[in-house]
């Protein structure tokens, strides 16, 4: 199984080797792993990485229902759908994003910010369907107050968990993708910062069991980091296309105030109500005050840095606009009508012709511009 087209080989165990045929490599561990369920001796292990650990299986007015917890073992597991991202992110850069940019034709900086805002774009749509779907089918839209009750929320669903496990996997595979994709020194601190943080906020919301909580966060993050991907999409193609950024913007603001409202409701309000309190290592319970404000004072500085980024980006443009309007003024202003010439006659040199050699002049009819 190929993915990109090889032009040139290189020696085995080499850099470009390495980057060339990374996704080859990684599906190869996955089929290893793979193969290691038909056989008894090892299906046991191989189980590890494919499916999520730590079930528990409990009575409900529904039946029996599985519930799972997080330990060591889910390393196993995100290491698995580590590499499936890996695989996916290359399916997509080589059957989908470089074939529109041989048409398009951009420069290097526009090639590397389209590849990002192709292959966030559809991981950010998937995403946010499918914590849209999370949050349904588990009513917290319906029932705001189950963000908090019955904390600490330790039995997770499947799909919950499962979506915390890929989330982590797909963050972290960003950070090798980086060397893989050749990303440009410059552009890679901006990346590295989105990056850890995302995996910072899943991690603390999946260790600290805020996991309610952070599947709302997600969703609406999601949704406007992908109208910020699909509208500079757009750009790419057509750089008139710049209206979707305004309403990118208003999401963007809107997304900062629900954010710092619904933390201050679950965890400031919701979570020192409950009847759990203190700290307790094996029951899952982290709902001190120390950890409440440590959580709250995290997402404050994450969302006003955002914002402040936001909003100097904002004022920037807004200055290079007005400069832009400025000069135009400046260029129209220093070209006046040019005046016709008159002859010694008062008449206009493109309306009379002047006669020569004691000759009659000859009147012309001026042509309508």
């Amino acid at each position: 199984m190929a993915f990109r087209r090889r032009n040139k080989s290189y020696p085995f165990f080499s850099q470009e080797f390495l980057i060339q045929n990374h996704a080859d490599i990684v599906f190869s561990l996955v089929i290893f792993i793979l193969i290691g369920l038909m056989f008894e001796a090892t299906a046991k292990t191989a189980i590890l990485f494919i499916q999520p650990q730590y079930n528990v299986t409990t009575l409900s007015p529904e039946g029996e229902v599985t519930l799972y917890h997080y330990g060591w073992k889910d390393s196993a597991t995100i290491l698995f759908y580590f590499f499936i991202a890996i695989i996916l992110h290359a399916v997509v850069q080589e059957y989908l994003l470089d074939k529109v940019n041989r048409r398009l034709h951009l420069s290097k900086s526009k090639n590397t910010k389209f590849n990002e805002s192709g292959q966030l774009g559809v991981f950010h749509l998937v995403s946010s369907v499918w914590s849209f779907y999370v949050l349904i089918t588990e009513g917290y839209l319906l029932h705001p107050s189950s963000l908090w009750e019955n904390y600490p929320h330790v039995n997770l669903r499947f799909q919950v968990k499962f979506f915390y496990l890929t989330q982590l996997a797909y963050w972290l595979h960003a950070l090798p993708e980086l060397y893989f994709q050749k990303v440009r020194k410059e552009e890679i601190p901006r990346q590295l910062k989105y990056i850890c943080l995302y995996l910072l906020h899943i991690a603390a919301a999946y260790l600290l069991n805020l996991t309610r909580v952070g599947v709302v966060l997600l969703f609406l993050q999601y949704v406007s980091e992908l109208g910020f991907h699909i509208a500079r999409l757009f750009y790419f193609t057509d750089e008139n296309h710049q209206k979707a950024f305004n309403m990118w913007a208003v999401s963007f603001v809107f997304t900062r105030m629900v954010t710092l409202t619904l933390m201050f409701l679950a965890v400031g309000f919701g979570l020192a109500r409950v009847e759990n309190q203190g700290l307790d290592l094996e029951m899952g319970n982290f709902n001190s005050v120390l950890i409440r404000m440590t959580v709250l004072l995290l997402v404050c500085l994450t969302q006003s840095w955002l914002l402040w980024k936001f909003i100097r980006f904002q004022l920037k443009r807004w200055r290079e606009f007005r400069h832009e309007q400025a000069i135009r003024k400046k260029a129209a202003a220093k070209q006046p009508l040019r005046p016709l010439k008159r002859d010694s006659l008062g008449n206009h040199e493109n309306g009379v012709l002047k006669a020569e050699n004691g000759a009659s002049p000859r009147i012309k009819k001026l042509k309508s511009p």
